[in-house]
């Protein structure tokens, strides 16, 4: 069974400068995707004061939903869970999920380090039409050592929730060095998605080969979106093999979020 998942950051429906509104396009964007799966971070559950500036209708348009941000996302097609994170007087914001196959169950766990970073892992079990996936969706923290303990906790929610079976993860790892993967890899035997199609540098890893070095494993870069150098987001997966990946790049991607996309196409082993 082929699955078509995407995994984006949307920086709560407003641009970086300004704050402008992006929810109304970020709705076709996502779209665009024809995923069957979306991890979503960064997503407004709740916002009063966006909702009275920008939630009125002027000239026949609205530039802000009157739902959730994540219910509106998902459309007829989708089903959606969410996993409400930061909390603070004017609404709430956390991960969601949107996915085509009915979620049978989802919880978020909370990981937040800190007082002054709210983090979850929402877990969701989805029923496909080849059995239960499992997927979780991440955003860990700035600061390095939350990022481990963050992982340590991500590490033993899979391991006990996850009954060994086919396993997404998806999300911000906020992991610019790259220092998470191989503990994630040796841990739950998981691959992230750009290891599954090939060197990044065919001539550098002809040099290491060599020399008797394995190949280098690298993230996609995906931050900030005009211009990506930053490897940031992650799809990591067990029990599918990676047909294809791609960051979404372009001037519409750079305008919506701070943050560019990364679609995927698996196969269930």
């Amino acid at each position: 069974m082929k699955i078509r998942v995407a995994t984006y950051n949307i920086h709560k429906g407003v641009t970086s400068l300004r704050a402008t509104p992006r929810v109304i396009a970020l709705k076709k964007a996502i779209a665009e995707f024809h995923a069957d799966i979306v991890f979503l971070q960064e997503v407004q559950g709740r916002h009063d004061r966006y909702q009275a500036r920008f939630g009125m209708e002027e000239r026949g348009h609205r530039h802000w939903p009157e739902t959730a941000q994540y219910e509106f996302f998902k459309g007829e097609a989708h089903h959606s869970a969410y996993g409400m994170n930061a909390v603070y007087d004017h609404g709430h914001h956390g991960n969601a999920l949107l996915s085509a196959f009915p979620i049978e169950n989802s919880h978020n766990h909370d990981v937040s380090d800190h007082a002054y970073e709210q983090r979850g892992i929402l877990h969701c079990v989805l029923e496909t039409p080849a059995g239960k996936v499992h997927c979780y969706v991440v955003h860990l923290g700035l600061f390095e050592g939350s990022r481990g303990r963050q992982t340590a906790a991500l590490i033993e929610a899979v391991n006990s929730s996850s009954e060994g079976g086919p396993v997404i993860i998806a999300g911000d790892f906020n992991d610019w060095r790259n220092t998470l993967s191989d503990r994630l890899r040796n841990a739950l035997g998981v691959a992230e998605v750009f290891d599954e199609l090939g060197p990044v540098s065919p001539l550098g890893d002809m040099v290491r080969s060599w020399a008797g070095r394995q190949p280098r494993l690298a993230p996609a870069r995906t931050f900030p979106a005009a211009l990506p150098w930053f490897r940031l987001d992650r799809i990591y997966v067990r029990g599918f093999a990676v047909d294809n990946a791609q960051v979404m790049h372009g001037p519409l991607w750079a305008k919506l979020s701070d943050h560019a996309p990364i679609v995927a196409e698996l196969q269930l082993a």
